[in-house]
């Protein structure tokens, strides 16, 4: 029996942050403000003892070999901790979604009919390598009035846990109970399993990390799944592209940060641009040591690249890799497009308004851009502050969930003492 086990049960652990969520519905935005900015600078003040829970974990990384994807996701820097004190401070800044009411109108009757948004409950969060998800969530899920419960990976359990500490400190601090934020200490996977069993408590599961984890999850949980398999996202350089912004939109988008799930992975160029552009891409990606998979007609732009496989428009590479591919029109770039995507985002480059809102309206992914980098698919950068995840499951949510992605609506009904006839 671990000593998690021994010291608190799961259905106790939920238990106890039903009760919580129940607090933290009644706060005022007031209090939930006060309550984040505290937290902020109380993360900025612990940056010594986060980062000395991070630098175990990451040696316990390079002992496993993770893939530098999964490092990069783990490693915590004193900028990155100062960005995740600036994401607490940004949803402390959101209006608060809950107790909104919308569409309130009279009925022939002369009652009145609107909704009122109101918190889910508690959330429970399931990821792997990524420390920062435990001060965002924890973040979202407070200012949304929800509880939630945290089961990171064992790669990131140190760092989880410091920040964690902190936020729960300021939560007794403001006579909240701490289990409104609450860190599994020990991630056995059948303790996961008690957890996706908790439907009486735990009103809604987000997990967040590889395919592998998010399959493992929906397939077991007997409670409500936001799913996000894999961010295959893809660039269109169409064929009124202004070349150099798609260049841009390229690097950026493939060479900044290509770990994570807003990373491009394909990359569609139409043929009547095709000579004009690949010669400038296969230069620009030499000197950024991408990896190139190309089809038959893209292949010849680009020394040392590999012939793409039947499977390589299905793949995430999460690295500095990338699939190429020339069409033949906007309409095989859509059809390519609707064939390989995993949902998440998708960009076109054109200086066509016309085909530009042609392809808003035609490509049905979570975010759709025109002439923007992919790497703007984030809840910080679309306003949201932080995200609580990326839905890409057409559920109540869709993309990056923010505050209101955290809400149900009630309906509510006013009325001066009619009865129905």
């Amino acid at each position: 029996m671990s000593q998690f086990e021994q010291t608190l049960s799961v259905v106790a652990l939920c238990q106890q942050a039903k009760q919580a969520s129940r607090q933290l519905a009644q706060l005022s935005e007031a209090a939930k403000n006060q309550l984040l900015l505290a937290m902020a600078d109380a993360l900025v003040d612990a940056t010594e003892a986060i980062l000395a829970a991070n630098s175990r974990d990451m040696a316990g990384a390079r002992e496993q070999q993770l893939s530098d994807a999964m490092q990069d996701r783990l490693l915590l820097t004193p900028a990155r901790i100062a960005a995740l004190a600036d994401a607490v401070r940004q949803v402390a800044r959101l209006p608060d979604p809950v107790g909104q009411i919308r569409q309130l109108a009279p009925r022939p009757n002369g009652i009145q009919v609107g909704k009122m948004r109101i918190p889910l409950g508690v959330i429970a969060m399931i990821y792997e390598a990524r420390p920062n998800v435990t001060a965002d969530a924890g973040a979202l899920c407070l200012k949304s009035g929800n509880a939630v419960i945290l089961r990171g990976g064992r790669e990131a359990l140190q760092s989880s846990l410091a920040i964690a500490a902190v936020m729960r400190r300021c939560l007794d601090d403001a006579g909240i109970h701490p289990s409104a934020i609450t860190v599994m200490p020990v991630p056995d996977r059948e303790l996961l399993l008690e957890l996706l069993q908790q439907k009486d408590t735990v009103d809604l599961v987000i997990p967040r990390g590889g395919e592998g984890l998010i399959h493992f999850v929906s397939e077991h949980s007997r409670i409500p799944v936001i799913q996000h398999y894999k961010g295959i996202c893809h660039l269109f350089i169409d064929k009124a592209a202004d070349l150099q912004k798609g260049l841009d939109l390229l690097v950026n988008g493939k060479t900044q940060r290509p770990g994570v799930c807003n990373a491009l992975e394909t990359l569609l160029v139409h043929q009547d641009i095709a000579a004009q552009f690949l010669p400038l891409a296969a230069q620009t990606l030499a000197d950024k040591q991408v990896q190139v998979y190309g089809c038959e007609r893209a292949l010849p732009y680009f020394a040392g690249g590999i012939a793409a496989s039947a499977q390589q428009f299905d793949t995430e590479y999460l690295a500095l890799a990338l699939s190429v591919k020339v069409v033949d029109s906007f309409a095989g770039a859509v059809s390519h497009i609707e064939q390989h995507s995993s949902g998440h985002t998708e960009v076109i480059c054109t200086q066509d308004i016309s085909r530009a809102q042609r392809f808003l309206k035609q490509v049905n992914s979570a975010v759709v851009m025109v002439n923007a980098s992919s790497r703007f698919s984030d809840g910080g950068e679309l306003g949201l502050g932080a995200e609580i995840g990326i839905s890409t499951s057409k559920l109540h949510a869709y993309g990056p969930m923010g505050l209101e992605s955290l809400t149900t609506e009630k309906y509510i009904v006013i009325g001066d003492g009619q009865v129905r006839q």
